[in-house]
């Protein structure tokens, strides 16, 4: 019953081939303690796959596995259809994969222009100066174009709202991505009004053909941005569902074990 749950929902994507990221048979160990055990898992361009599973199922450490930050102990991942190895963060960042983290990893000191370009600060001239010009014009583009609503690229980050915070990252995330976005839990700590405005920006890279990986415990969340749905247990995975051909009492009873 559980290959089969596994396999439903695998299908790929209309007008998609080769998927952006494959994961096959994912496993991970600490010593002796398994923390997720053959997870397979394709995200296609333009698709939005959400994680669930409560609290210790692996999605975090998926997630970390996917960026680089903690190597599977075994299993393999392609991008493109081409094995990858991910040993640290800069090898998932190379291959043009952003993580968005739920506390957003941002420099509440600094304006949002050097935030979008932190450790990647533009420069120019024989003394390599900060092109401050270049970033801030770059950087009042892309938040243009997401519709992410700030007073100026010049602003200071912690002068603005959680979910003016949270469109930053995201839009720095963006800005940096070829292949694949993850999000981990992006609005936990937003208001209804703030979670909307980024739920918007999530559906816009959608609209880019930008695939997205999105951890939540929200299901109404999950239902109203996800495609398929990737359900873990205890390390395991349960199966993977279409969006639209399943509902929550089925994802909730994948998640707590009432179901296989």
């Amino acid at each position: 019953m559980q290959a089969q749950s596994q396999s439903q929902g695998q299908s790929k994507a209309p007008g998609a081939d080769v998927p952006v990221l494959s994961l096959q048979n994912i496993h991970k160990a600490f010593g002796g303690i398994i923390a997720l055990e053959r997870v397979d898992l394709d995200i296609h361009a333009g698709e939005v796959v959400a994680l669930v599973g409560d609290n210790g199922a692996g999605k975090s450490t998926l997630v970390k596995i996917i960026a680089g930050v903690q190597p599977a102990t075994q299993g393999r991942i392609l991008i493109d259809g081409a094995e990858v190895a991910m040993t640290d963060p800069s090898d998932s960042q190379a291959l043009g994969i952003q993580v968005v983290y739920q506390d957003l990893a941002l420099a509440d000191a600094q304006p949002v222009y050097m935030n979008m370009f932190l450790g990647k600060e533009l420069v120019t001239g024989p003394l390599r100066r900060l092109d401050r010009k270049r970033m801030i014009t770059e950087t009042e583009s892309l938040v243009k174009e997401l519709d992410v609503r700030i007073p100026s690229a010049r602003a200071t980050i912690r002068d603005l709202s959680g979910g003016q915070r949270q469109g930053i990252a995201i839009a720095r995330a963006t800005h940096w991505a070829t292949k694949l976005v993850l999000m981990d839990e992006p609005t936990a700590a937003l208001g209804v009004a703030e979670t909307a405005k980024v739920e918007k920006i999530i559906a816009g890279l959608k609209a880019r053909n930008l695939p997205i990986l999105i951890v939540s415990h929200s299901l109404d969340q999950v239902f109203r941005l996800s495609d398929r749905i990737c359900v873990l247990r205890r390390g395991r995975q349960i199966g993977v569902r279409d969006t639209r051909s399943t509902d929550k009492n089925e994802i909730v009873s994948m998640i707590t074990g009432l179901s296989t």
